[in-house]
């Protein structure tokens, strides 16, 4: 299957860097480029790429109102977002994953890891960077948001849910919350593809989200977390 892929940044220099790995890759197909959030939602909704990669840090309208439109859009709910940003932990991160981005990575990731995290997202999955997941737990934990509707959404969910919640929350892959559960991986996706619909979420991404603001995963669990760039 090749993938289909555009690029958002201001920065020319960026936007050619990954436009030549992408076009590098055997199974990628480059699909245009935006250089702000503006341009961005215009060209998810001209050419409906599998996988838009997305700086935060763009004029007029940035990479989180961008996110945001993209996700809010029905017809646009096969576009797969992936944040790129320069800082080890972007103030705007945060807002981006709750936007709807399907994950980040640091712009500084190499060619491999930028392939393997395309190709993870546009199958469902999310791409959080090691070098920052453990910060941003944190912050899931320092800005919950509404407690009562939090805790509405996830008494919607069985003990086995929360029980798969708990493992996706952790970083762990469909194979290895199988593995600890005791369960199949098709049983483990069939549980993940409920719990998305039943609490209206994009992706494993924002399950993430919601696991840490409402206290089914609290900071500092998550010590498994570590390593290469890794789905979650």
């Amino acid at each position: 299957m090749t993938i289909r892929v555009g690029i958002a940044d201001d920065q020319p220099m960026i936007r050619d860097g990954f436009r030549l790995q992408v076009q590098l890759a055997p199974d990628l197909e480059f699909v245009g480029a935006a250089a702000d959030g503006e341009q961005a939602v215009a060209l998810a909704r001209a050419e409906r790429p599998d996988v838009l990669l997305m700086d935060v840090r763009m004029p007029r309208v940035d990479g989180i109102e961008a996110t945001r439109r993209i996700a809010a859009d029905p017809a646009l709910a096969d576009v797969r977002v992936l944040v790129l940003t320069t800082f080890d932990l972007d103030e705007y991160v945060y807002g981006a994953l709750r936007a709807g981005a399907s994950g980040f990575l640091l712009k500084d990731t190499s060619p491999e890891d930028l392939h393997r995290a395309i190709q993870h997202v546009t199958e469902g999955g999310a791409m959080l960077a090691p070098q920052v997941t453990r910060r941003l737990i944190a912050e899931f934990a320092a800005r919950p948001s509404d407690a009562a509707d939090v805790s509405s959404l996830v008494a919607q969910l069985t003990n086995r849910e929360i029980e798969v919640l708990r493992q996706v929350a952790r970083g762990r892959s469909n194979a290895e919350v199988a593995a600890e559960l005791v369960l199949s991986p098709l049983t483990v996706k069939t549980h993940v593809s409920r719990m998305l619909t039943k609490l209206g979420l994009h992706d494993r991404t924002q399950l993430v989200v919601l696991a840490y603001e409402s206290g089914v995963v609290v900071t500092g669990a998550a010590t498994d977390l570590g390593g290469p760039p890794r789905p979650a």
